[in-house]
């Protein structure tokens, strides 16, 4: 093999372990054995299996963070079909890439310079979080409320695709019919919102005070 070659494959051999593993679960020796190869080979090109796992993190956070921005830039999109839009993005790449997701949505590596799943979500919450300060100030509703708002609906889309990564073997629940279940409750829930929102129990708590 050439040397890019090798490159390559380690990083595929490593990925997998990675998805199976973790990071803390799997051993340079465990990547070399997958690969054939010596234990110094895997130092050569990665000076560990930290260097190798965080060359593989930084590649699927640029491969999943590239894939949802490019879904929700496209220009005059109306807010719901950028949920839709954004929702079909991440499970599109868990539906191709379920190894990949496995490794940046469960692990966290304290070697990463790319980032990680969690700031791709803020990036894409920041995103949103414009979009709804908008609306909001069209509609009536505190503006100063969209960053809560748009972590709650990039929250609920990301831990639903970790859900259905785990769970597609179990559900008969397609890609669409996932993807239309979270628009559903995304949308509709934002289309009834109060602006002054209370909790009842606390009212309650109240009107019982003496």
């Amino acid at each position: 093999m050439t040397r890019p070659e090798r490159r390559e494959q380690l990083m595929a051999v490593a990925r997998g372990l990675f998805a199976d593993k973790g990071l803390e679960g799997t051993s340079v020796e465990e990547i070399a054995a997958h690969a054939e190869v010596s234990k110094p080979v895997v130092y050569e090109h990665f000076g560990g299996k930290e260097g190798l796992y965080d060359v593989v993190v930084d590649r699927e956070v640029r491969r999943l963070h590239d894939a949802i921005y490019a879904a929700i830039s496209r220009p005059h999109t109306d807010p719901r079909s950028l949920i839709e839009l954004g929702t079909l993005a991440l499970l599109d790449y868990i539906e191709e890439e379920p190894d990949g997701f496995r490794i940046i949505s469960r692990d966290s590596s304290p070697y990463s310079q790319g980032g990680t799943f969690q700031t791709i979500l803020s990036s894409i919450a920041s995103r949103v979080e414009g979009l709804l300060a908008d609306q909001f100030g069209r509609r009536g509703f505190d503006p100063g409320t969209a960053p809560l708002y748009s972590q709650m609906l990039v929250g609920l889309v990301a831990l639903a695709g970790q859900w259905w990564v785990e769970s597609r073997e179990n559900t008969t629940l397609t890609k669409p019919q996932v993807a239309a279940h979270l628009v559903n409750l995304a949308w509709h829930g934002m289309q009834r919102l109060h602006p002054q929102p209370v909790l009842r129990v606390t009212e309650e708590a109240d009107d019982q005070q003496p």
